[in-house]
């Protein structure tokens, strides 16, 4: 299972995508919610409310 580049989530196989950038970095996004704010709006994921709530629960 590959994990999400942003949120750190397990994205189950056949699900989520894939982004190569022009260096060769490979990316994996569990949705289009993480994709958008990695690329399109550029946002930090430590200063992200829930994703710190997702990681909280975790533990």
């Amino acid at each position: 299972m590959a994990k999400c580049s942003y949120c750190n989530k397990e994205i189950e196989k056949g699900t989520g995508k894939l982004f190569i950038s022009k260096t060769g970095k490979i990316k994996w996004f569990c949705g289009s919610k993480c994709e958008k704010n990695a690329h399109k709006l550029k946002r930090n994921p430590r200063k992200v409310k829930w994703i710190k709530k997702q990681k909280k629960s975790k533990k």
